[in-house]
Formats: C-alpha cells, sequence, structure tokens
C-alpha cells in the first residue's frame, strides 16, 4: 500500500507543477502521459520512492500538497456497498467521483435507515467526497451526457445487476472501441461467466455461498458476519486492482477490464478454512467469538458482569499466563493442557478454570494483569465503546465531514498521516452537481 501511494505521489507533483489541465477534467491522453512518466519513475527508483504525508499542524487544508489521485476522473454506477466502497477510497485519494443515480430514487443505500440524522448509515460512510450527477439512462439524452463524461474520464465502476451494462450498451467491447484507455471495472456476484453468471447476489447470500457461514457461529448455529463482509472484500479488491490498472496504464496507454466477482474475493479471505480441510480433512468447529485452533484465545468472563479478551500464541505465554495471571504454575504443566493441540480439545474444562480465576476481579482489573504480564488481551467493546475509543482519540483519528443533514464525525481513512493527507468533502444530496457537471460537459438541463 506504501509503494502505491508512493507511485501516485508522482503523479500528484507532476500535476502540481502546472502539467495539469486548468479545467476540471483531465483527459485520459494527459493521464496517460502523467502515468508514462510514472512508469520511467517506478522502474529507475523501485520501491525506494518516498509517500510524502502532511502534518496536521503545517499550512491549512487548502494549502496542502496534492494528493496522489488528483486529475483522476472515476464515473460510478453504483449502489449499495461493494463499488461505492471501492470509490469513496478512490476519492479518498484524490480522485474526482462521480456517481451517476437514478432520478427521484438513487442508490438505494440512500433509504437503509435513518440513523445519522435522517440519513442512512451505510450511505454517509460509503459516499462521501463524491459528486452526484441523477441520470435516466435509458432516456438518450442522459446517456449522451453519460457518454460525453467517458470521454473526458479514467476510470468507470459499476455494480448494477447482471447484465445490466451491457443491455445499456456500457459493457466492455462496446466501450473500448469508443474510450480505448478507458479503465472498466465491473463488480459482480459471481463474475462476468460460468454457470452463476446471471444470479442474483446479496452479501449474505455470498458469505454462505464462500463457506463463510460454516466456520462461524456455536455449534449447529450458523452465525453471518456482522458488517457486509463480502461486499467489503469485493470493494478491497476493486479499489487495489483499479490502483493496478492506472500503473498498467501509464505503461501501455490502453485502458483494460477489471471483473471484480464477491464470490472470489470472500474465498481469498476464506484460504485459511479452506486449506485446512485440505485433501477431505474435517473442517473447523464453531467456536462462537473464541479462535476455533487456538486456545485460550477468545472471550472470558470477569467478575461485574464483565467480560475480556485474551490470546495466548505460544507455549511461553501459556506458561506465564498460568504463572502471573492465574497464579497456579502448576496448570501449565497439567497433562491435558501442555500443547495447543490438547488445550484446543480439553477448551471447555480449561475455561472453566480460567473464569473462576477472573470471576474475582472486574474487567479492568484483569487486563491490567495481562497487560502486566504481556499477555495479548483487548477491551470487549461495544460501539459507544469504539466512538470513545481513547487510541482513536489519541492519534487524532476522527474529523469533520458536512452532509445533507449537517456536520458528522468520520474516522481519517487508514495509513493516512492526517486529514490533509486524504480527501474527506461533503456526502452529496442527490442530484446535487447536475447543473454543475452539464455545464462543464456544454449540455443544457
Amino acid at each position: 500500500m506504501s509503494l502505491l501511494r508512493a507511485v501516485f505521489s508522482v503523479l500528484a507533483s507532476r500535476l502540481a507543477n502546472g502539467t495539469a489541465s486548468s479545467g476540471p477534467f483531465t483527459t485520459p491522453k494527459q493521464s496517460s502521459r502523467y502515468l508514462n512518466y510514472i512508469s520511467s519513475q517506478t522502474s529507475s527508483a523501485g520501491t525506494g520512492l518516498q509517500h510524502r504525508c502532511i502534518s496536521t499542524s503545517s499550512s491549512p487544508r487548502l494549502k496542502r500538497d496534492p494528493l496522489p489521485l488528483e486529475g483522476v476522473t472515476v464515473v460510478s454506477l453504483e449502489h449499495a456497498i461493494a463499488a461505492p466502497f471501492c470509490t469513496r477510497q478512490l476519492a479518498d485519494m484524490g480522485a474526482r467521483v462521480i456517481k451517476i443515480e437514478r432520478p427521484g430514487v438513487g442508490d438505494f443505500a440512500r433509504a437503509y435507515d435513518t440513523r445519522v440524522n435522517g440519513m442512512a448509515s451505510h450511505f454517509v460512510w460509503a459516499n462521501r467526497s463524491k459528486e452526484s450527477l441523477a441520470l435516466d439512462l435509458k432516456k438518450p439524452k442522459d446517456f449522451e451526457v453519460l457518454s460525453k463524461l467517458l470521454d473526458k474520464s479514467d476510470v468507470l465502476v459499476q455494480n448494477l445487476a447482471p447484465g445490466a451494462t451491457e443491455r445499456l450498451g456500457l459493457g466492455y467491447n462496446t466501450l473500448k472501441n469508443n474510450h480505448p484507455s478507458l479503465i472498466v471495472c465491473d463488480i459482480s456476484g459471481y463474475g462476468s461467466d460460468g454457470p452463476y453468471r446471471d444470479k442474483k447476489a446479496y452479501d449474505l447470500l455470498v458469505q454462505s455461498e464462500a463457506g463463510f457461514l460454516s466456520v462461524t457461529g456455536t455449534g449447529p448455529d450458523l452465525a453471518k458476519a456482522g458488517i457486509s463482509i463480502a461486499d467489503i472484500s469485493a470493494g478491497m479488491y476493486a479499489y487495489s486492482n483499479i490502483l493496478a490498472a492506472v500503473i498498467k496504464r501509464g505503461k501501455t496507454g490502453k485502458g483494460s477490464r477489471i471483473d471484480i466477482s464477491m464470490l472470489e474475493s470472500m474465498v481469498e479471505w476464506m484460504n485459511f478454512p479452506l486449506y485446512y480441510t485440505y485433501n477431505g480433512a474435517p473442517g473447523l468447529a464453531r467456536s462462537g467469538a473464541a479462535h476455533a485452533s487456538i486456545y485460550p484465545y477468545g472471550p472470558f468472563e470477569t467478575g461485574g458482569g464483565g467480560s475480556v479478551m485474551l490470546g495466548v500464541q505460544n507455549e511461553r505465554e501459556w506458561a506465564n499466563l498460568c504463572r502471573t495471571v492465574l497464579g497456579d504454575e502448576a496448570l501449565a504443566r497439567d497433562p491435558r493442557f501442555v500443547s495447543n493441540t490438547l488445550r484446543v480439545k480439553n477448551r471447555d474444562v480449561l475455561k472453566e478454570i480460567i473464569s473462576k480465576q477472573f470471576a474475582k476481579f472486574s474487567a479492568e482489573e484483569v487486563l491490567q494483569k495481562l497487560d502486566s504480564a504481556s499477555i495479548a488481551n483487548a477491551n470487549v467493546n461495544d460501539m459507544q465503546g469504539v466512538w470513545e475509543h481513547p487510541q482513536l482519540r489519541a492519534r487524532g483519528r476522527w474529523t469533520n465531514v458536512e452532509t445533507p443533514s449537517g456536520t458528522i464525525p468520520a474516522l481519517i481513512p487508514p495509513g493516512f498521516a492526517s486529514v490533509e493527507a486524504s480527501r474527506m468533502d461533503k456526502v452529496p444530496e442527490l442530484g446535487e452537481h447536475n447543473e454543475a457537471i452539464f455545464e462543464e460537459l456544454g449540455v443544457k438541463p
């Protein structure tokens, strides 16, 4: 990730030195020239390029250094999570992201809930720093607006229903003839071919197909992830593949197609349990919030109705836990617990022993004991605990962003040194930027 940022910082410096176009769009031809320069720099400098971070105490935000993807324009036909999360990260890095939405309705994630001052929590998370352009692509005039946009854009992202872009005349084979330098990223449940190509795919359904539900839950009871993990995994792979495709275009001058499957993205993350069943071996047992194949590694109740998480990864840590925290050095030599395999086998007995000792102390006291013994541990936080997390506050990871219904707090993207090192602009209203974009394109509303 640091190398990618370093590579794109070269693009940013070129733009800062006056090679960018004066208008709001950078044409694909111009972008290709900048990216050819990047290729020469990466070939000669290897991994030696350094991304320049900006201190929060330096110049005002308007005078900050250019962001890595400034000068790159992304058009996205998107809804829900996977594509919006991908393009929001591109916007974080400075790309101009134009979000195409249906007039009157918009991204259906706008209506998922009303938790954030009347706005949906998913939507405000995945859509800051974007421009909303409401178009009915079945109308020739609106379709022409999109075509004009694509003439001036670098990347098209879409996660519409299977086959929808082809029916609209926006499939890659059609687009590459008119826009040879355009990078097209298609995100779908199962990919662009194969027997599942046209199958509907929602996050939980893909979790199930990918085997995720086979390793989560307790005993016979299945449990899904508490977040849209299949959507998020697809969005992350779309994001990283787009960054790679932009670099590749700098070397070849040609666009490319990226075919992201939610199933394939999720199965990549499932490789540990997949290999665990190699050659027909039995799978991991569902073990709730505890680790299925390492013990003790999971939640334990404490006095006062609290609970803590702890993790022991090796025999040295196990002996230290017994001696320093549990006050029972002999427990480390108990034949039932002398190896991780045996501790996993006898986890119920061991959990009772540990919990009985922890019941004498509050959660805070247990955490202090674990810290003193250098045993890995964690609070069992709810969401309010995360809002108030002292580590996030101490590192200055919170800032504010604007929304149509007021200012809200937002987490600075991971890896960015400060708010000045990223772009965190307003969450858009539906169609908020129609007039401005029409004017840029010379189109009458």
